[in-house]
């Protein structure tokens, strides 16, 4: 059996900042990259991010675009500017292009749709400047893509059904069949 080389023997500093206020999300993902031989430090809003990156600046960072407190752009913003070098990578679970080319612009080495697994985040870690990581083996399906917009835009109305459906340009009744629904894989 070949032995495969580890992508991050070639880095010095394997410290890597998630920043997420998923805990179930952030602690699975935390785990993961542990065991691919990063040494992780977790928080879990803006400000707590702002901390981390201000008492050492890690090498990588994984940072959720949308946080309770605030927009994890300012922690990208931050890392670059204490750790120009450093690759971080924006998550979110809505995504388009105005904001990946402001992630971009503020420093992120790339972005990735929620959800993302450990794989897809550690291989775009890895990736050399200009390259894309490979397509994630399991994508998710258009309906699923479909599903949590919806679902992210309920939710942003405040659970308002008629509110969401007049937003998503859609019969409320086609909207309630939707929501009583499981998510499609």
């Amino acid at each position: 059996m070949e032995r495969r080389p580890d992508p991050l023997a070639a880095f010095s500093d394997r410290s890597l900042l998630i920043v997420d206020d998923d805990k179930p999300f952030s602690t699975r993902l935390a785990r993961a990259m542990e065991s691919r031989g990063y040494q992780v430090q977790v928080a879990d809003s803006v400000a707590e991010g702002l901390l981390a990156i201000k008492s050492r600046a890690p090498a990588f960072a994984v940072i959720d675009m949308r946080l309770d407190d605030g927009n994890g752009l300012e922690v990208i913003a931050r890392l670059k500017e204490q750790r120009p070098e450093a690759r971080g990578v924006i998550l979110t679970g809505y995504g388009n292009i105005a904001t990946a080319v402001n992630a971009v612009k503020l420093g992120a080495f790339d972005y990735l749709a929620k959800p993302a697994d450990a794989d897809e985040i550690h291989g775009t870690l890895m990736a050399q400047p200009g390259e894309r990581a490979d397509p994630p083996e399991n994508p998710m399906s258009a309906d699923r893509v479909r599903w949590e917009h919806i679902l992210r835009v309920y939710e942003l109305c405040g659970r308002n059904v008629s509110e969401t459906a007049r937003r998503l340009n859609m019969h409320r009744r086609t909207l309630q069949r939707i929501l009583a629904k499981r998510a499609p894989r």
